[in-house]
């Protein structure tokens, strides 16, 4: 036998795409929403995000360190995380709350785990669930964006809701000027970011189009002024970055879609019935919960096999 055989289990098939490029790419796509949230709530926006950022790269590596684990780091994962998170949370969040969510994230739900690939939920999300309920009164205090005429602090998402305001336009929706968590208020930036990765084929169009789909058609039926729900709170940045996160959501497009039509269902439910104003991050989480049952129902049949 040749010493130079390599032998090794199947996939055999070289793919250019490695985690590295991936998480490069959603940090690239990512990167419109930074610029926005920027533009419209100023500099102490990046401060927030340098600092998530920092803190899940550095708890990343300081773990894996202390576990005697293969450094990670440069995989770019913690950076996509710490990101994610820092734009899901108020500008005017303090400090060590977003160190706290940055941990959670890092080290309690991937970490614990295993690491990338092995965690049961998307990082992010579940983070930011927790820090809802922890720190809710921070958690749910909007700035007013620079550089607009809006005049209330309360998210169109409150105002549909019931709350005290005034509603903002549709362009006013779709540019980013309103309340909100400051990365998810501007659908242009988020949904040039989608489109960059639906290129790069980082993700396909099956889940997000699902999920703002369903969540549009059924507002619409339930009178619910359908498209400031669709632009009104995550949809988009959930939609986009965190239901497609391919540790916690189906590969196959029959999966994706369920996937998506289920978060859609799920936002519709709590948004319209439920105690919170906004549910896209707790529709994500029950979905990921679900993932291994709708893996099960959709997995496809190997070419030759027998139908297990």
């Amino acid at each position: 036998m040749d010493k130079n055989m390599v032998v090794s289990v199947n996939p055999h098939i070289y793919a250019s795409q490695t985690t590295q490029t991936i998480m490069r790419d959603v940090l690239i796509a990512l990167f419109p929403a930074v610029i926005a949230s920027i533009v419209f709530f100023g500099i102490k926006a990046l401060l927030v995000e340098v600092v998530c950022v920092a803190v899940a790269v550095l708890c990343e590596w300081a773990f894996e360190k202390i576990t005697h684990r293969p450094v990670t780091i440069t995989d770019l994962s913690a950076a996509v995380t710490g990101l994610l998170l820092a734009l899901n949370l108020p500008v005017d969040i303090p400090l060590w709350q977003a160190v706290f969510g940055a941990f959670v994230a890092i080290i309690v739900v991937k970490q614990f785990f295993g690491g990338i690939g092995q965690n049961f939920a998307n990082p992010a999300i579940t983070a930011r669930v927790i820090m809802l309920v922890a720190f809710s009164g921070t958690m749910t205090a909007w700035t007013i964006p620079a550089f607009t005429d809006v005049t209330s602090s309360a998210t169109p998402l409150a105002v549909l809701s019931g709350a005290e305001g005034q509603l903002p336009t549709l362009g006013q929706m779709f540019l980013g000027a309103r309340g909100g968590s400051m990365g998810e208020t501007s659908c242009l930036a988020l949904l040039l970011g989608g489109i960059y990765l639906v290129y790069r084929k980082v993700i396909t169009w099956h889940t997000p189009v699902a999920f703002i789909a369903t969540v549009l058609v059924c507002t619409a039926l339930l009178g619910q002024q359908p498209l400031y729900q669709v632009m009104a709170g995550g949809l988009f940045i959930g939609a986009i970055f965190m239901a497609t996160d391919y540790t916690t959501s189906p590969p196959t497009p029959a999966g994706k879609l369920i996937f998506g039509l289920g978060c859609g269902l799920i936002t519709v439910l709590i948004r319209v019935w439920g105690n919170y104003p906004e549910g896209v991050s707790f529709s994500i989480l029950l979905m990921n919960i679900l993932n291994p049952y709708i893996c099960e129902w959709t997995k496809t049949k190997p070419f030759g096999g027998v139908q297990a």
